[in-house]
């Protein structure tokens, strides 16, 4: 289904460099992976061990960043977390040769973390060497473009439905039919865009993918302007991510010097470029229109729709606006077959998601499993509970506008529809775990004052109905008039549910509701505030 995750192994000898991986990956340098790697380099050359350290992507185990991996006859040996202070002693110990040490893990790919899931979209990251276009080849790269390139672009755009690939970014839109939209659209002039506006809270899988995997994601968007019929895109990152733009803007010059970009691309009639820009760190241009909005050099403000970026989008073109997840999984799915994608997850949920655990957890970090798995094996087995010991009390999946979930609702299968019967939304795949201390009257109120400061100001229900939000609830914590403002926040929320202009404003209820509705304890007055 996959590239093979495996480089080759050879054993390591006094006289032949060892191949030592330290994640190039922001969360790893976060925490001294760049003073890791250059300890190991120097400390190797004292002793007169040559190394080779390559700079990969994050395996997504980020509770072991900084993760050093060496290559051994028996696989790719993992140590962590690894400290600059630790680098002498992993030398004594000669991790070099996958010797034992307090802070050897085994071989990575056999760790139950990483064996226990499926990765399709994740691949590569952590595997490779995210700029070198000779790696991204060996392990399966351009697989998909090569044979994209050898089908009509209407055949390219059915095998994407086929599939049954969704919008990764949130919305669930099935990818096929938006990009036959676009397809069948007569301009001449389309465009491809990529949304890598990530500002959800406990969401990291797009920087991985743009720092982990750079070229993985130019394929995808090469296929679908091959499919559409468009010549230029973009990516729109958000400035608090600076190493996914310096890796974008440098795999496209690389990208561009293999013809994997610009005229004739691989020897065939396409010709497409693509160029990065960087969005100012509002959230709501992860909305679409906004983002475009943005691109077009404008205040991102929501555009009322119809009609939808797909007839009408950047400067007025039919637009393929999707998701860097999205646009990541469509190499896979052209190399390997809609088929065998299609097989993977649960009714109309298909493929894979990838997970990212966040908040109060002992094991933050990536999962990508098929959908299908719950919400209880993503927290228990895989993030082993939370990070502070205590009880898990909820789990917000979707973003800060996601819903609360209890305890009592953890076996849910983590599938579009079965989380929509539920009252939750699955979003971006944020899984953000909350122990027994946490005061949900505050998480609602939260809710409200996001929605506040990061409203366009576009639509009245979104802009008014946020801070009217907020001291209708500080009203209720303070026991006034205590039923009369539930009703009056009822009220509130379906009018922004029903009245805004896009999900800022409609989803905000969703957390707020979800609170009043599973912990309506939080909301009695407490001591001091009535």
């Amino acid at each position: 289904m996959t590239p093979s995750p495996n480089s080759p192994n050879s054993p390591n000898s006094p006289n032949s460099p060892v191949t030592v991986y330290v994640p190039r990956d922001s969360a790893a340098r976060s925490v001294g992976a760049d003073a890791v790697a250059e300890t190991i380099r120097t400390a190797a050359a004292e002793l007169g061990r040559p190394v080779d350290v390559v700079r990969n992507g994050s395996r997504g185990m980020l509770w072991l960043e900084p993760l050093v991996e060496v290559v051994t006859p028996e696989g790719r040996v993992g140590y962590g977390p690894v400290a600059p202070s630790d680098v002498a002693g992993l030398l004594d110990a000669g991790f070099l040769d996958g010797a034992d040490h307090p802070l050897r893990l085994g071989v990575v790919d056999e760790l139950p973390w990483i064996s226990q899931q499926l990765r399709v979209t994740f691949a590569r990251i952590g595997i490779t060497d995210p700029l070198s276009p000779e790696d991204y080849e060996r392990h399966g790269g351009l697989v998909g473009l090569r044979r994209a390139l050898e089908t009509p672009p209407a055949d390219v755009v059915a095998e994407v439905t086929e599939s049954g690939l969704r919008g990764r970014g949130g919305a669930g839109f099935p990818a096929g039919i938006k990009w036959k939209t676009v397809l069948d659209c007569a301009d001449e002039l389309k465009f491809v865009c990529c949304n890598a506006d990530e500002g959800d809270s406990g969401t990291f899988a797009d920087r991985m993918v743009m720092e982990g995997d750079p070229f993985m994601l130019i394929e995808g968007m090469t296929i679908a302007a091959h499919a559409v019929g468009a010549r230029e895109g973009y990516f729109y990152i958000r400035s608090e991510y600076p190493d996914a733009v310096a890796t974008m803007r440098a795999a496209i010059e690389i990208a561009r010097e293999n013809n994997w970009l610009g005229d004739r691309i691989l020897g065939s009639d396409l010709s497409f470029d693509l160029h990065v820009r960087v969005g100012a760190g509002a959230y709501i241009c992860g909305e679409e229109t906004s983002m475009l909005e943005s691109l077009e050099s404008k205040r991102g403000l929501v555009r009322a729709k119809p009609p939808i970026p797909a007839i009408q989008g950047l400067f007025g073109k039919p637009t393929v606006v999707n998701n860097v997840l999205t646009l990541a999984t469509v190499p896979v799915i052209l190399a390997n077959g809609a088929k065998a994608y299609q097989e993977l997850g649960v009714e109309r949920s298909r493929g894979t998601q990838v997970f990212q655990l966040g908040g109060n957890i002992a094991r933050g970090g990536i999962v990508e499993t098929p959908f299908g798995v719950t919400l209880r094996q993503l927290i228990e087995e895989y993030g082993g509970g939370t990070r502070s010991g205590r009880p898990v009390r909820t789990v917000q999946v979707g973003g800060p506008l996601g819903a609360y979930l209890p305890t009592s609702m953890l076996d849910l299968p983590m599938d579009y529809e079965a989380f929509a019967a539920a009252g939750a939304m699955l979003g971006h795949g944020g899984v953000v775990v909350f122990d027994d201390t946490v005061d949900m009257a505050a998480q609602a109120r939260f809710a409200m004052e996001f929605c506040a400061a990061e409203s366009c100001g576009k639509c009245t229900p979104c802009r008014i109905g946020s801070v009217r939000g907020v001291e209708v609830i500080d009203r209720i914590v303070a026991d006034e008039e205590r039923e009369e403002n539930l009703a009056l926040l009822e009220d509130l929320c379906d009018l922004m549910t029903d009245g805004s202009l896009c999900a800022m404003g409609g989803l905000t209820p969703m957390p707020v509701r979800s609170a009043i509705e599973h912990f309506p304890d939080d909301f009695l007055a407490r001591e001091g505030t009535a």
